[in-house]
């Protein structure tokens, strides 16, 4: 146990001690993941039951919640919207001394540390505790969610006391306060239930054991389901440690239970023991980290900082499961209900495309399982092909509210759901780009090449000919949230004219390779001739808001015109912009909520000739008050890509911070961690996977003294390294290949890796 207890140097983060202003963000930030299971990092003792109704003007200590992703139902709220159910806490355990409960609230935290052992996916604790009485009480714990086998979790924690003769009673259950859903099997090892409104049904399984010194404890009570109850005598300084393993299944078929597969996977976890989970996890995350580390030698800071980002990224994610996503906030807290936004796909995917593509696949097949869901919200508004929603869950019906109840009791609209349609175009985009960068053609024919033609379709539907002989796109919202219901969106037209010509040139593709599997498509959409010829007048009308002689996007109809207001004077600012200014006056100015046209320069910089995509950025990067946490981190890759290192890694000082926010109460941010990793790999590391052969043009800060990383690329993985103005590309695994370095084509094989001078 010792050696298990011991965090990797250099790979840990910790917090000491206890403050309720940041508790609930050191719980976000430290939560585990496998990408099917999620918990926050609360404490499994020294803490109280998490029941009151209404919290008004006190705020809540700690925020403990376990997910299963997909699990969805629909709680009662207004409006109503699906979310995912938090389900019973396994980690919990409550301990009486001599009558009293163990709690940090009742006596003096000596010690009390949290670290997040990234390197090995393990959260550790370690804490000391004197009670009012005198007795002193050490813990040690170790918790993790297998990243080897995704239905299981482990927890080992080991308690002494500092005198002989202490009674103690020991309580592990399975905490089942605020769990709304409906019991259908509670049986002593194993329960089962089943959401109200969705027919979705989850089983849990678990077995405790208890050694007290060398011996083990002897058989617990068991009262009721997943309860054990142990009695004892303490002896000073002796070791009593508790051993849990814990199993889950979710089935989405209500004529299917789940029950049978959570016991096959105790059963799995029993026959090797706490030690042999413990071992194969570790071996697993070794694996991830072999693909997805990041090494920086130069800013040790920002090294922790991509290894933060790295963890949670490989935590949200499940390769195995095609009908989950990763949402806005993982499953690391209970912030926007696990909705799916457009995140996933701009800000998430580039980092699974390059290290993990099995896991990006699944995302993406997620995106095509709720193309039906987008067919029908696109009806209902009046389109053709597929609009996606805005906000999903597991069905991809559009999950953002319409309106919701003002802290004053008003009715306020949300217009997200009705307007940002953006979303189409940016899941074409990662549909496209990741099979351009994987050469998946099962993933093309089956899913991606009709995902392809239905957001092209929409698109085309979407761009009204109007009396000026242009294809207008009205009563948008872009990324800038700040400005709703605008014509013309650069952004939004932009992507939108991409997706149509993608679609075109994808079908060709279809046309020539797989004759047949396109004539069956092209029949199964109903696709004609007629129907084409009015995609590429949409190619050629779609307004476009780019002035040659300025060299500038105006960011959407009408946007020069507004209020400029110089940000520089409100920079010491504690809250938002539109706080501060006022949501009508924000409105009618130029600031910007998160980058927009700066998101247009990252994604398609052909977009900007010559040397428009700087001019553009100087002249939106000042403007943009960055409201939201997508947006710094975008503004870095961007700003590395056009050279500026010192304004990127100003950027990204500004995010990478690995100190508990307040604000991240709610869950990681996701999207930004994504972000800070395309800022590294893509901006300073100048990875290009968007054309025929992977390229790299990389433009490192002078205090970095070396980059390394590694990208999957058409089923090779090349390792990159940057340093002394120079980048080597090394191919660890593949066939020879192209590659594009600094401007020049060359064949990479394994027997001869590539230098050039940067």
């Amino acid at each position: 146990m010792p050696d298990a207890m011991r965090p990797t140097p250099g790979w840990t983060a910790s917090h000491q001690g206890y403050n309720v202003m940041t508790e609930s963000a050191v719980e976000s930030r430290f939560a585990l993941g496998n990408g099917l299971l999620g918990m926050r990092a609360s404490r499994s003792i020294n803490r109280r039951p998490t029941w009151v109704s209404w919290l008004g003007y006190i705020r809540w200590a700690s925020w403990p919640r376990c997910y299963v992703a997909g699990l969805f139902d629909v709680p009662n709220t207004e409006p109503p919207v699906p979310a995912l159910v938090p389900v019973p806490d396994w980690s919990r355990l409550h301990i009486i001394m001599n009558g009293d409960p163990l709690s940090a609230y009742a006596g003096e935290i000596l010690v009390g540390t949290r670290s997040l052992d990234m390197r090995r996916g393990v959260l550790l604790s370690d804490w000391k505790v004197r009670m009012p009485s005198g007795l002193i009480v050490a813990g040690q714990e170790l918790r993790l969610l297998s990243q080897a086998d995704r239905a299981a979790g482990l927890q080992v924690l080991r308690l002494t006391f500092d005198r002989d003769d202490v009674e103690v009673q020991a309580e592990a259950s399975f905490a089942l306060a605020g769990l709304d859903m409906d019991p259908e099997r509670m049986d002593q090892d194993v329960g089962a239930w089943r959401t109200e409104s969705t027919g979705k049904r989850l089983a849990i399984a678990g077995d405790i054991t208890v050694r007290l010194g060398e011996e083990e404890l002897v058989a617990p009570m068991r009262p009721f389901s997943l309860c054990w109850l142990w009695d004892w005598r303490s002896k000073a300084d002796q070791p009593v440690e508790f051993r849990r393993l814990f199993t889950v299944a979710r089935s989405d078929d209500i004529a299917v239970d789940p029950a049978p597969d959570a016991i096959d996977a105790l059963a799995r976890v029993r026959a090797i023991g706490w030690r042999g989970v413990l071992d194969a996890h570790e071996a697993a995350w070794s694996d991830r980290w072999t693909a997805g580390d990041v090494e920086i030698d130069g800013d040790d800071n920002l090294q922790m900082a991509l290894r933060f980002v790295a963890y949670h990224l490989t935590s949200a994610a499940n390769p195995d499961d095609e009908r989950v996503s990763v949402g806005a906030r993982g499953l690391t807290g209970d912030a926007y209900f696990g909705h799916v936004f457009w995140d996933t796909e701009i800000y998430l995917l580039p980092f699974y495309m390059a290290v993990w593509p099995q896991a990006a696949r699944a995302m993406l097949m997620y995106r095509f399982h709720t193309l039906p869901a987008a067919r029908a919200k696109a009806v209902h508004q009046g389109y053709r092909g597929a609009l996606y929603a805005w906000e999903s869950a597991d069905t991809g019906e559009e999950t953002t509210p319409e309106r919701v109840v003002g802290p004053n009791g008003e009715l306020i609209p949300i217009l997200t759901g009705l307007m940002e349609h953006h979303i189409s175009a940016d899941v074409a985009m990662a549909v496209w780009r990741y099979w351009r960068a994987t050469d998946d053609d099962d993933f093309f024919l089956t899913a991606g090449a009709e995902i392809m033609l239905e957001t092209a379709r929409f698109w085309a539907s979407r761009a009204v000919l109007e009396a000026d002989g242009k294809r207008h796109i009205r009563h948008v919202i872009g990324p800038d949230e700040y400005h709703e219901d605008v014509d013309d969106n650069a952004f939004t037209n932009e992507m939108a004219r991409w997706n149509i010509a993608c679609a075109l040139d994808a079908l060709e593709l279809l046309q020539a390779r797989w004759p047949a599997q396109a004539a069956a498509l092209e029949t199964k959409l109903a696709l004609g001739h007629e129907e084409l010829a009015d995609w590429r007048d949409a190619v050629a009308r779609i307004v476009s808001v780019f002035d040659p002689d300025t060299g500038l996007y105006e960011q959407f109809a009408g946007y020069f015109g507004l209020e400029p207001i110089d940000l520089a004077a409100y920079a010491d600012r504690t809250v938002p912009m539109d706080v501060v200014l006022g949501r009508a006056r924000t409105t009618g100015s130029q600031v910007i909520k998160q980058a927009d046209v700066v998101a247009l320069i990252a994604l398609l910089p052909e977009a900007f000739p010559d040397a428009s995509a700087l001019t553009n950025f100087r002249y939106y990067e000042p403007r943009c008050a960055h409201g939201s946490s997508l947006s710094a981190a975008m503004h870095a890759m961007v700003a590395a890509r056009l050279g500026d290192a010192d304004m990127a890694l100003r950027y990204l000082n500004q995010v990478a911070q690995l100190d508990p926010n307040p604000n991240a109460a709610g869950g990681v941010r996701i999207a930004g961690l994504g972000g800070i990793w395309q800022a590294v790999v893509l901006g300073f590391g100048g990875v290009d996977m968007t054309g025929d052969v992977l390229a790299l043009a990389p433009r490192p800060p002078t205090l970095w003294r070396s980059l390394s990383f590694r990208v999957c690329w058409r089923g090779r993985t090349i390792a990159v390294r940057i340093a002394g103005g120079r980048v080597t590309a090394t191919l660890v695994e593949g066939d020879a290949i192209d590659i594009r370095i600094c401007g020049t084509t060359r064949v990479l094989t394994a027997s001869a890796p590539i230098e050039a001078t940067i």
